[in-house]
């Protein structure tokens, strides 16, 4: 195989890929019937440098080190559902010391932490996107001093940064949601800038840059297909209909624009990982042409 030309980024940056263009971690049908072994040759031969964890992935550094290294892969992080919203400090550390010590052992340098708490009961990715649940005013000055108080915890049990994915359904969803949270907490919590879900979530993503970029840990290079996200919210679909109806993409081939990405990394002084994520399904977006384009579209975006 010819190998592909590499993207010129600067010192300190790299470029990852999620599984979730493979198998989706949520909608478990997506993808059931690929393999981890496609997905890590996949990545590798169209010129990733890591990958984030998902479902298929065994959660034992001493079996997951020797699977990456046998393809030229590193761990660039791995998502925890985090209940930070309704819990105490003491009990979140509890819930994610396995986890945190498999990324440390792992050498991650951030941990992706998604609220799942204050969700839509049931199945909350499944209600209307209207029905959302938000988190009171009167909760965010407490609630951030958790959020803060737990990236201190992480940091110095585990060497590890909080990447805080602000997400579709999740109580902070909007600019004003992130911006009252990250308003008030330490510098110690990070935050995850994804550019689908700032879209998605009505916004443009550059504001984050503009107020937060000094906060900016980890990137998600996610592209949204305008019709569907138009449809969704016009016909207050859920999320995971959105995603099965391909809401989400990768980079290229939606309305997402990705120069100010370049801009902030070689502008900003930003050191760690570009991870590009599409949450569809393989069967209708073929995995390996669809992380392919991305790769050359990132590179035509760092080279122009």
């Amino acid at each position: 195989m010819i190998p592909r030309k590499a993207i010129a980024l600067p010192a300190g940056v790299r470029l990852a890929v999620s599984p979730l263009s493979w198998t989706n971690d949520v909608l478990e049908d997506l993808g059931a019937d690929i393999s981890l072994e496609t997905c890590l040759s996949d990545a590798a031969e169209t010129g990733y440098q890591g990958v984030e964890l998902g479902r298929k992935f065994p959660r034992d550094a001493a079996t997951l080190r020797p699977l990456l290294a046998s393809h030229g892969l590193a761990l660039a992080s791995g998502w925890h559902s985090g209940e930070l919203a309704e819990r105490g400090v003491g009990e979140e550390m509890k819930a994610v010391a396995r986890h945190a010590e498999l990324l440390r052992e792992m050498e991650c340098k951030v941990m992706v932490y998604g609220e799942v708490a204050m969700m839509t009961p049931g199945s909350p990715l499944d209600a209307p996107m209207s029905e959302r649940l938000t988190m009171p005013k009167t909760e965010v000055v407490a609630y951030a001093a958790r959020l803060t108080g737990f990236a201190k915890r992480l940091a110095g049990e585990y060497d590890l940064k909080l990447a805080y994915h602000h997400h579709l359904m999740m109580v902070a969803e909007t600019f004003d949601e992130i911006s009252d949270i990250f308003g008030r907490t330490g510098e110690e919590a990070g935050l995850l800038l994804d550019t689908g879900h700032a879209v998605a979530g009505g916004f443009d993503y550059t504001r984050l840059i503009e107020r937060f970029g000094d906060r900016i840990v980890h990137i998600h290079l996610k592209d949204v297909r305008g019709p569907v996200l138009q449809n969704v919210r016009a016909c207050d679909l859920s999320f995971n209909v959105g995603v099965r109806s391909g809401m989400f993409t990768v980079p290229g081939d939606g309305i997402v624009h990705f120069d100010p990405i370049a801009r902030f990394v070689r502008e900003n002084g930003y050191r760690g990982w570009l991870v590009v994520e599409a949450e569809q399904d393989p069967a209708l977006a073929p995995s390996r042409p669809a992380v392919a384009r991305a790769f050359d579209h990132i590179r035509g975006v760092f080279t122009g």
